[in-house]
């Protein structure tokens, strides 16, 4: 009878085993088909990434500097020549 319990401990434990497993296949395949949707929605919506975001922040970030730095160059030449801004 001991020998038999043992078996019968074995073989469900081996199911479970085997569930736990087949439970974790199901999450992966899962995980990848929602990530794939997810994908698509976000192309179809024409979504930036996070590196085109930064490049246009870094550029925006860079014209305005150049901006700030024109209008005071330009600044320093009207009062050079004695003109008044229309601003």
């Amino acid at each position: 009878m001991p020998e038999t319990r043992s078996n019968m401990f074995n073989d469900f434990s081996r199911l479970m085993n085997d569930a736990s497993e087949m439970a974790h296949g199901v999450r992966r395949e899962a995980e990848g088909a929602i990530k794939a949707q997810v994908e698509r929605f976000l192309s179809a919506m024409d979504v930036v990434t996070r590196e085109e975001f930064e490049a246009m922040r870094e550029m925006a970030i860079a014209a305005r500097d150049e901006n700030d730095r024109l209008r005071k160059r330009i600044e320093a030449l009207e009062a050079k020549l004695g003109v008044t801004s229309a601003t």
